[in-house]
């Protein structure tokens, strides 16, 4: 299994670590080692912060019901998908997904910033 440490730096809030992997969707993984690093823009669903992204990939082994700490792929908004507790769609405490998302990794350190992430917050995602 193929595996990169990634950086994701919400300015003035502080920074995410993680490290996406092949295992669940290799084409995805992919794809997003050719475009890192890239600048985005936050979003919040319920505990779940996206960001659109410079990827453009089709849905791979889809799922609906992820993880806390999930990092996700969401085909329809061509986003990265940070999950950390339940989203509007979710009926308990798991994280559930607004479609299917392609899962590309785990978030490994510093999870509890993503609570203090707001809308429009600028992103930087890079390689550690």
């Amino acid at each position: 299994m193929a595996s990169s440490k990634i950086i994701i730096e919400f300015v003035g809030v502080g920074a995410v670590e993680g490290e996406l992997n092949d295992k669940m969707s290799p084409k995805t993984y992919e794809a997003f080692l050719k475009k890192i690093p890239f600048k985005s823009e936050a979003n919040t669903w319920g505990k779940e912060v996206y960001f659109s992204t410079p990827i453009s990939i089709s849905s791979e082994n889809g799922r609906k019901e992820v993880e806390v700490g999930d990092i996700g792929y969401w085909p329809p908004g061509r986003s990265m998908c940070l999950f950390f507790g339940p989203t509007p769609a979710s009926s308990g405490r798991r994280p559930v997904a607004a479609s299917p998302v392609n899962l590309i990794g785990k978030i490994t350190g510093k999870i509890e910033l993503l609570e203090k992430v707001k809308d429009g917050v600028a992103i930087t995602v890079r390689l550690a």
